[in-house]
């Protein structure tokens, strides 16, 4: 293990110094054995996205292109052992995961970067049954960029009633025509909106087709591991319902039409396939300027006739319900950073530019610290977040270790979900709510990425 400084201790971490003092970091030449129930391995690959080429310089968490689907169940722990073969530091975060401090995986908030030829073994117990998915939080827009991106299941204890799971990772990359990488990021872009992907793709395939028994009942898990895009989508065809959104149950089914996803978002959609061979449903989409279709479903065989009500209702996750009447309200800012910032250089990549700001600071990279949170909270006390966003540009708001939930907005009704990722719209003033209940140092940030690493981020305390 590195030597550790004062200065690096003092991270204004109790979650990261706990970590470092249990030798969490492992050494250089760590063997993964058989007793973990995952093994990622980081590295560059090539591997074609657009027809009849090979995109060069990919990366992925082999042994799988694209990266692999790691099934897990509720209440059950589980060992995850990430070996990193590139050549720069990396880390692997669990989004939307209500796990212990030091699993979290944030560059010295939680734990050091996992150097080239170093391992690392995450262990932790999902309390949670959804959709979720993986990534790494160091150098984050190159690394997702290139591929870095997966979806985790974590299954409920008891069957809902599907023939077939079937998880979509939905993702843009920017290539240009002969399917090689182009620039990640546009300084112009990256003060606004974001920079968008050119090739639109399903589990690292565009416009994929997949063969549905007919009549049957499958769960398509939606995942949006994209670096910047905003979207609504809708199922065409067939009968489909909503039933889940960031991996917590909806209180009542909806069609799965019009469903806005940002960065980070899910959505867990029961689709009964059509009776007849060959019929189709197809994924979209929905753009200004055009309908994108991003996969399409075709029923095969003779049908079993299944119907959407024979399905269990998906069980609550054991996410406590915030006291509202006794909540402490914390308010946030969201907009770009004050004039004089300047980014500081780190292993864990800085864009160069520092753009964006929360409660007007902006965050300064992904260093040792020590830095301040941006707020403290009482572990098992109730807050309100007042999150206020005062730029043209819309934030999808991640909280990392805790779920909160959808109280009010300015600007439309908001549904009473419980989720991990909100997005907040240009000038939207938004409540939530949550239980601090994981204490620990908690990542706070845009999930634009270019939002993120230029400034839009921070941290969350959550003390005993």
């Amino acid at each position: 293990m590195p030597s550790v400084s004062r200065r690096e201790l003092l991270l204004g971490s109790a979650g990261a110094v706990s970590a470092f003092a249990a030798g969490g970091l492992a050494a250089k030449g760590f063997a993964a054995t058989d007793s973990a129930e995952h093994i990622l391995r980081l590295s560059n690959q090539d591997h074609s996205i657009l027809p009849g080429t090979l995109t060069r310089d990919m990366m992925s968490f082999l042994p799988d292109a694209p990266p692999p689907v790691l099934r897990m169940r509720q209440g059950q722990k589980v060992a995850i052992d990430v070996i990193n073969d590139l050549d720069e530091p990396t880390v692997v975060h669990w989004h939307g995961l209500r796990i212990p401090n030091r699993m979290d995986g944030v560059p010295y908030l939680t734990q050091y970067p996992i150097e080239t030829g170093q391992s690392f073994r995450y262990e932790f117990t999902p309390p949670d049954a959804g959709t979720f998915w993986y990534h790494p939080h160091c150098n984050t827009l190159e690394q997702i960029a290139r591929g870095l991106t997966g979806i985790m299941v974590v299954e409920e204890p008891e069957d809902i009633g599907f023939d077939q799971d079937l998880p979509l990772n939905i993702r843009d990359f920017r290539l240009g025509g002969d399917g090689q990488f182009i620039a990640f990021s546009k300084p112009r872009n990256a003060a606004r909106g974001g920079t968008l992907g050119t090739v639109s793709t399903v589990n690292w395939q565009k416009e994929p087709v997949y063969e549905l028994q007919a009549g049957s009942l499958v769960r398509l898990r939606l995942a949006v591991t994209d670096l910047t895009r905003v979207g609504t989508y809708e199922l065409e065809g067939g009968e489909a319902r909503v039933i889940a959104i960031d991996s917590h149950p909806l209180p009542k089914p909806l069609p799965a039409k019009d469903l806005v996803l940002s960065p980070g978002q899910r959505a867990d959609i029961a689709l009964k396939v059509p009776d007849q061979d060959g019929e189709t449903v197809k994924l979209f989409l929905r753009r200004a300027n055009g309908d994108r279709l991003l996969a399409t479903f075709s029923a095969a065989g003779q049908s079993v006739r299944r119907d959407l009500k024979e399905l269990k209702p998906l069980p609550p996750n054991p996410v406590p319900e915030p006291d509202l009447a006794n909540a402490e309200v914390i308010d946030f800012v969201f907009g770009w950073s004050p004039e004089g910032d300047a980014p500081q250089a780190s292993i864990c990549g800085s864009l160069g530019y520092t753009f964006w700001s929360i409660n007007r600071v902006a965050w300064p990279g992904d260093k040792p610290g020590p830095f301040d949170p941006l707020a403290t909270m009482k572990l098992g006390k109730s807050y309100v977040l007042r999150l206020r966003n005062e730029s043209p540009n819309a934030h999808p708001i991640h909280l990392h270790g805790v779920s909160f939930k959808l109280l009010r907005s300015n600007k439309r009704t908001l549904p009473p979900l419980v989720t991990d990722t909100a997005l907040l719209l240009k000038d939207e003033t938004m409540e939530v709510a949550l239980v601090a209940d994981n204490p620990g140092d908690w990542a706070f940030h845009c999930h634009v990425i270019e939002h993120q690493k230029t400034g839009l981020a921070g941290f969350l305390r959550i003390e005993t």
